[in-house]
């Protein structure tokens, strides 16, 4: 499910200029163990409607910089959204005119797709064994997925499905943590659960995406906001993988007390959700 139109707005002076590349490893957590990341991965389908009905959707300024990079038009193009989840990139993919196929590994996500978006194709697998022919594709794209590749494999797949001058592109929302209510915020998920936030933004950048250094990424961030209801926005932190792997007590006294933070800082119940999607782009060659 997308977030309606109305719902997400570009933030005025909006950033959508090229940046430097960081060089940190591309994690959601300081020291994933095996373990830890497959139930964070597997996590999100038993919440696969709650997922649907609250997580944040893309600006268009997105896409358009998804164009601008790859000089490439998205509609008409052949598109593989990969750990395509409940469809809130595919569903704007297709919008914008492209034929799309969505990969996504997980039942419960997939089952939530399906529901959603009954008329795009939706295949079983990962991006480290993609289902795809080999130099079929115009762009292959990960919305809030890269992170669960292997990109050692992911990267290699990711080369063999696309055309040349095809795209490969990765991208990830952020929370702006410029804005001191959600950096507040931020510090207090942290503590609670043992966690860098800002570890996010950091860890997105070309080095870790692709460690063997094949790709020649570019980034790019696109910044934009929506504002929701307390609730919708307790549900979406609730959505994360780091809040569901947790057992439901230690989950709902961190809601419980975030909900009370909200609502001094928000006292008519109506969120201001800032986020800064960073983009990497990496064009195979003509």
């Amino acid at each position: 499910m997308t977030t309606p139109p109305s719902a997400h707005h570009p933030t005025p002076g909006a950033d959508t200029t090229t940046e430097p590349l960081t060089t940190e490893p591309l994690t959601t957590e300081p020291h994933p163990t095996r373990t830890t990341r497959t139930a964070r991965a597997h996590s999100f389908n038993t919440a696969a409607a709650q997922y649907a009905a609250n997580r944040p959707s893309y600006p268009p300024a997105l896409l358009d910089a998804i164009e601008d990079l790859a000089g490439h038009p998205l509609p008409g193009s052949r598109v593989a959204d990969i750990g395509a989840g409940t469809g809130i990139a595919t569903a704007l993919l297709n919008a914008r005119g492209a034929d799309v196929v969505a990969v996504e590994p997980g039942d419960g996500m997939a089952a939530q797709f399906r529901r959603t978006l009954p008329a795009i194709p939706i295949i079983r697998g990962t991006g480290d064994d993609l289902p795809l022919a080999t130099a079929s594709l115009d762009f292959v794209t990960y919305a809030q997925a890269w992170h669960w590749t292997d990109p050692a494999r992911a990267v290699p797949e990711a080369l063999r499905v696309l055309r040349p001058g095809g795209a490969l592109a990765l991208w990830w929302n952020t929370d702006a943590l410029d804005v001191p209510w959600i950096a507040e915020a931020a510090a207090r998920t942290g503590r609670h659960f043992g966690i860098d936030i800002s570890a996010e933004k950091r860890n997105v950048n070309a080095r870790a995406a692709d460690p063997t250094g094949r790709l020649d990424f570019t980034r790019r961030t696109v910044r934009w906001s929506r504002r929701v209801p307390v609730d919708t926005h307790l549900a979406n932190l609730a959505s994360h993988s780091v809040f569901l792997v947790h057992d439901e007590e230690h989950t709902a006294s961190f809601l419980a007390a975030e909900r009370e933070h909200l609502l001094r800082a928000f006292p008519d119940g109506s969120v201001e959700e800032v986020y800064e999607v960073v983009l990497l782009l990496a064009k195979t060659p003509a």
